[in-house]
């Protein structure tokens, strides 16, 4: 046992700026989806500070329910908003449910129904604002051809 704190001094996404930036207003366009579908999550993005910055939303999948053991908090997706003292814009995360596959315990990658957890975030250490997404269906089996990544849209307010 070791009495050194392991407590990283800046979390992951964590970046350095002359401004501050909120996101507020986390919202999914659906409660439910089918285990190949997708829902898009927005949110509110403002700079709160006294000059010109870039922020860098960031989405982050929890899946407390999967079959196996799942990472507390997994990014999936995140963009760079240039925005003015006092701007405000609203980021939208096409999150598509192939991005919640895991390999499950006969080693085969799968997309499994119960309740997801997407949170934007302006790091890993942000707590950020969360919806919760329910998948429905039977269990799916992925392969190669899954979609991987995030589309992301930025929006004037």
């Amino acid at each position: 046992m070791s009495n050194i704190d392991p407590t990283p001094a800046f979390p992951f996404g964590h970046g350095l700026s002359y401004t501050t930036f909120t996101i507020e207003d986390v919202r999914a366009d659906a409660e439910t989806i089918a285990v190949d579908g997708a829902v898009a999550v927005r949110a509110t993005v403002t700079n709160t500070g006294p000059r010109a910055g870039t922020s860098v939303p960031q989405v982050y999948l929890t899946d407390p329910v999967a079959s196996v053991t799942r990472p507390v908090r997994r990014l999936i997706g995140f963009t760079r908003i240039e925005l003015a003292a006092g701007e405000t814009r609203t980021v939208e995360f096409e999150v598509h449910a192939d991005l919640t596959s895991f390999t499950g315990r006969d080693l085969r990658r799968r997309v499994e129904p119960g309740w997801i957890t997407l949170t934007v975030a302006r790091s890993a250490g942000d707590p950020g604002g969360s919806v919760r997404v329910k998948l429905e269906g039977a269990p799916r089996l992925v392969d190669h051809t899954r979609t991987m990544t995030t589309a992301v849209t930025v929006l004037r307010v």
